[in-house]
């Protein structure tokens, strides 16, 4: 899938959420020196009682470290927040 079909697929996700009374909202990150600005704006919006972190971060081998510094700063961040893995991609 290209960037702009995959961008559109993530796009609907809040709205889905909505639709179980769910307040959702959602980041995209890049695995580079922008992650950790980027986490923790994101987090520091508003309390958070999940955070889900997207199998295209989790997944792919050569991203371990990235999902390591994006969990590590999920709970330095959002420390009442549990943690939660989308395995649907």
């Amino acid at each position: 899938m290209d960037g702009d079909a995959m961008r559109a697929v993530l796009d609907k996700e809040p709205a889905r959420f909505g639709e179980h009374a769910v307040d959702a909202s959602m980041a995209l990150i890049a695995p580079d020196e922008s992650t950790e600005s980027a986490v923790v704006a994101a987090l520091s919006e508003r309390d958070r009682d999940v955070v889900v972190i997207g199998g295209g971060i989790r997944k792919p081998e050569p991203l371990v470290t990235f999902f390591e510094q994006v969990v590590n700063l999920v709970r330095k961040h959002a420390p009442g927040a549990a943690i939660a893995f989308d395995t649907s991609r």
